[in-house]
């Protein structure tokens, strides 16, 4: 699929997301064969946030990847454009200030966070430059960025594999568990045609950000991404 197939309106994602946020937890577990929540502990890691610490959650969803950060002494803000998301969140999480917003439209004042971070939301953002700007312009200088996103295996041979992974056996695994399993067919396509991460680590450094670095999960699957302000 061409990337430009894959930059829909942002309405059409935000309904997306909102049609599999009833069993989005769930499906995300099965999918990444409980993997994911080794990813998130990774990501807790990288952003090392300290007691009081203010961070930032983007693309939280439901504020699963949110409530760990609470363990840490900081205060997480989870945000999400997805209704749908934000109102199980709230049922299932109802101590955390879940908000409504656009990444690249944030409703946070300039330098208001010690840390911004996003897990496997980056690449659904319709203008991905324009987030990253947005995450520089709320982070206090000095403060920090973590992306947490699907990437490009290293290793030949298993990066083959894992793309037909993606596009034969993801679909009817995703009919089976998910409430939308459609929605699974866009996300599979979103992360073949994803940047590499020395082209992510460019598009950071090239929004504001200073150091972009990387280190690679899963053998590539995932790549974690860390800057400065």
């Amino acid at each position: 699929m061409a990337r430009a197939e894959l930059d829909k309106q942002p309405t059409d994602v935000r309904r997306m997301f909102d049609a599999v946020a009833k069993r989005y937890d769930v499906t995300n577990d099965v999918l990444s064969l409980g993997q994911d929540r080794r990813w998130r502990r990774d990501v807790i890691k990288a952003v090392d946030p300290q007691a009081g610490d203010l961070v930032l959650d983007l693309a939280a969803g439901t504020g699963t990847s949110s409530a760990p950060f609470l363990a840490e002494g900081a205060v997480v803000v989870p945000c999400d454009f997805s209704i749908g998301m934000l109102r199980v969140g709230k049922q299932n999480r109802p101590h955390l200030p879940f908000t409504a917003g656009d990444a690249t439209r944030l409703p946070f004042a300039d330098d208001t966070f010690d840390a911004v971070t996003i897990s496997f939301g980056l690449r659904n953002v319709v203008d991905t430059e324009a987030a990253l700007a947005e995450m520089h312009r709320v982070t206090r200088p000095g403060g920090r960025l973590v992306v947490c996103e699907f990437s490009h295996p290293t290793w030949a041979p298993f990066r083959t594999a894992y793309v037909e992974y993606l596009m034969k056996a993801l679909p009817p695994v995703a009919t089976a568990v998910s409430s939308s399993p459609d929605a699974y067919v866009y996300l599979a396509e979103s992360i073949r045609a994803w940047p590499d991460q020395p082209a992510l680590a460019a598009l950071i450094d090239a929004a504001g950000w200073s150091g972009a670095e990387w280190r690679n999960l899963s053998g590539g699957i995932v790549a974690l991404h860390r800057a400065t302000a």
